[in-house]
């Protein structure tokens, strides 16, 4: 995205003072919305729909589609066709695990670029029934038949963050001996604290070496998933794993968004996600995954920018009296709405926008009756229905 104007940013001095350290200059984006985000409890994506988000993410300048895990179903392999002949400007990820048989469907499909994940925590292993000697040689089989095969690896830490840190060290580079070029630091539960974030991926950066790529992938089950991003930007990760809108497993994944909006706007990071197309993207995402969202969510509630308190709507006026930043960089909408905690300015802000011509004496009146029906409603008064009452306290 273009870099975000200082001028429409209001957070004041506090940031400046309190972080002098300088942040990194930018990060990219790893979208896996297609396949992570689709392990969201009741979610199906079809084929087509999956070439439909997928261009949509392009759109919006994320930076690498994760399109599906190749080997799960036929449905995900003929999604991961079909995103591949879409000439997309993003580049292409497929997912696999540490199976010769898994890479060996990445590259069936002419996918160039994959992850390979392998569980790393004891009480993973133990649930599979798998030893740690045993994971380290199917990471090093893996990572070596998917070079062979010409594919350029990340190695995906599954539950990295509850592992213990020797094997971690261990699994780590044996990956990046086999010929994995990246590395991924994977907070699968959501379990680490921002602090512990960072401590990982400078640990990993450390063991991998500085001119290999780190990424993150985090879960947002303790509310922590953009702090813990933010948190491995700082620590020198190159690349953020998320989705469109956080959707994902239990409380869902790290949400991209969020994520952009809070490096671009507090820390100076640039990422190239276009934040004036998220709204739209969201929307859709929504009507296909057939989910609501609570409208005071960050970058894509319907809340963000409207206004039913009376105090705040005098101040409307003067947006960045009452908000952090300017809904132009969201390409939505500020608006004042009518209900129980309307005031004076209320009526005033909304007879100028409905043209309504009620004396300023009457104003007061027309609140009490604004206030008495929105009790009476349990709800906001619809633009007809104060368009009546205008009209009887004229």
């Amino acid at each position: 995205m273009p870099k975000l104007n200082p001028n429409q940013i209001w957070s004041g001095d506090l940031n400046r003072i309190a972080m002098p350290k300088p942040a990194p200059a930018s990060v990219g984006l790893y979208d896996t919305t297609l396949r992570d985000g689709e392990q969201a409890v009741g979610v199906v994506f079809g084929p087509e729909q999956k070439l439909e988000l997928a261009k949509l993410l392009d759109s919006m300048g994320i930076d690498r589609i994760e399109a599906g895990f190749a080997r799960v179903s036929e449905d995900d392999s003929r999604a991961i066709e079909m995103i591949l002949a879409a000439g997309l400007k993003a580049e292409v990820w497929a997912f696999a695990r540490a199976l010769i048989e898994d890479v060996d469907a990445v590259a069936k499909l002419g996918c160039r670029y994959t992850i390979i994940e392998a569980p790393l925590a004891d009480r993973k292993l133990s649930a599979l029934g798998v030893s740690r000697e045993k994971i380290l040689q199917r990471i090093t089989d893996s990572i070596t038949h998917a070079n062979r095969q010409g594919l350029c690896v990340a190695f995906f830490g599954v539950d990295g963050s509850r592992a213990d840190l020797h094997f971690l060290e261990a699994a780590y580079k044996t990956a990046i001996d086999a010929g994995a070029k990246e590395a991924v630091v994977v907070d699968t539960i959501g379990i680490a604290a921002p602090e512990s974030v960072a401590f990982l991926v400078m640990r990993v950066i450390q063991w991998v070496g500085k001119d290999v790529p780190v990424h993150f992938h985090g879960h947002n089950d303790f509310g922590l998933a953009t702090a813990s991003a933010v948190a491995a930007v700082q620590a020198g990760a190159s690349w953020i794993h998320g989705t469109l809108d956080g959707i994902g497993e239990r409380a869902g994944n790290a949400n991209l968004a969020q994520v952009a909006l809070a490096l671009g706007a507090i820390y100076g990071t640039e990422t190239n996600l276009r934040l004036d197309r998220v709204r739209a993207a969201s929307a859709r995402l929504r009507e296909i995954a057939k989910y609501d969202l609570e409208p005071w969510k960050p970058v894509v509630g319907d809340n963000l920018f409207i206004r039913e308190t009376g105090a705040v709507a005098a101040q409307f006026h003067i947006p960045e009296a009452i908000e952090p930043y300017s809904a132009e960089i969201l390409a939505t909408r500020r608006a004042v709405v009518l209900g129980k905690k309307s005031g004076v300015a209320s009526i005033r802000i909304k007879c100028e926008e409905l043209g309504l011509d009620v004396p300023e004496d009457r104003h007061a009146a027309l609140l009490a009756a604004v206030k008495g029906l929105a009790i009476r409603k349990r709800g906001l008064l619809t633009d007809a229905e104060f368009r009546e009452l205008a009209a009887v306290n004229r």
